[in-house]
């Protein structure tokens, strides 16, 4: 168990009574559909992925957690090797250990990666060491290591990087990043000399995917993306080919805000999981992709983890551009 204290014991018991009786009263929960399970959708893939952003699950919002228990039992389905699972942040509404333990009670498990990137839910309500130790043990737990020693990391799995960029400090909605944070996602880039390479963050850019009008902010620019340093973080992932910038923090849902593409770099921002979404032509709680990464193409499939279902017309087919290296 996550929980260090008696306190934070009692309270999971506590939450945890509490869902059982809201099951109980209505009607219980509902299982993901079996006829369409996880698998590729065609043979040779050198890495798949499952892409979820947005959980926020939550010590009193009750009706989020059935959500991630039926992805969590889709993902377990799975009919092929999910090789792993990314999470682009605001895993738990308020940061607590309570919130981290049931994420943990259903997610883990799966024999994959678990990719945790950290978003601003995670880490606005309390310090930042606290947030970070925290947080950390959430996924070292996850993966039954103890490699994740800070939010900001890069890790290679099956010969392709994925490069998380946790903010450097405490902030309540935007993401900061030290010049020597920012070198060294140029660096971790650079160094891939052009092959697909994963990188993660939970707010977009500003003006992409729809912003300001999908932050529901009116004509403030400076609201729902990265924040001061969102210039220079397009500087570095936009000349390099083959980047895929994948963000969430927006909860829109699938459809013209989802995929974009600036400069050279392709980007995605994952619609929430646990929370009914907006702005999109498919808004449910439930919804993400699966990830194939081939030497062609990389495939963004859309799915309904909650109902156990494909949404083939909010699938993204990026090609793989053919590089020269030096």
């Amino acid at each position: 168990m996550l929980l260090t204290t008696a306190v934070q014991q009692f309270f999971f018991r506590l939450f945890a009574f509490i869902i059982s009786i809201i099951y109980s009263t209505s009607g219980g929960y509902t299982a993901p559909s079996t006829e369409n399970p996880i698998n590729t959708s065609r043979d040779g893939a050198n890495v798949v992925f499952a892409a979820l952003a947005d959980p926020q699950i939550s010590n009193y919002m009750f009706g989020r957690y059935p959500v991630l228990q039926a992805a969590s039992d889709d993902l377990h389905a799975s009919e092929c090797d999910i090789d792993a699972v990314l999470l682009a942040g605001d895993i738990a509404e308020n940061g607590l250990a309570e919130e981290y333990q049931l994420v943990y009670d259903e997610l883990s498990g799966l024999d994959a990666r678990y990719i945790c990137a950290s978003g601003n839910h995670d880490i606005r309500l309390r310090s930042y060491s606290q947030c970070v130790n925290r947080f950390t043990s959430f996924a070292n737990a996850l993966n039954e290591d103890e490699s994740m020693k800070n939010l900001s990391f890069s890790e290679v799995i099956n010969g392709y990087k994925f490069i998380v960029l946790g903010s450097d400090k405490a902030t309540f909605e935007e993401a900061y990043f030290t010049d020597a944070k920012l070198e060294w996602l140029e660096n971790e880039i650079a160094g891939e000399n052009g092959k697909p390479v994963f990188v993660i963050t939970h707010q977009p850019l500003k003006l992409t995917h729809g912003l300001p009008t999908t932050w529901g902010s009116g004509n403030n620019e400076g609201a729902g993306h990265i924040g001061d340093q969102s210039d220079a973080v397009e500087a570095i992932i936009t000349k390099y080919d083959n980047v895929v910038f994948i963000t969430g923090h927006l909860h829109t849902g699938l459809g013209e805000y989802t995929y974009e593409t600036k400069g050279k770099a392709h980007l995605v921002n994952l619609p929430s999981l646990c929370i009914e979404n907006k702005d999109g032509s498919y808004n449910d709680a439930g919804i993400g992709y699966m990830v194939e990464v081939y030497d062609d193409e990389i495939i963004f499939r859309a799915r309904d983890f909650a109902k156990g279902t494909w949404l083939p017309d909010y699938d993204i087919k990026i090609p793989v551009a053919a590089t020269t290296v030096a």
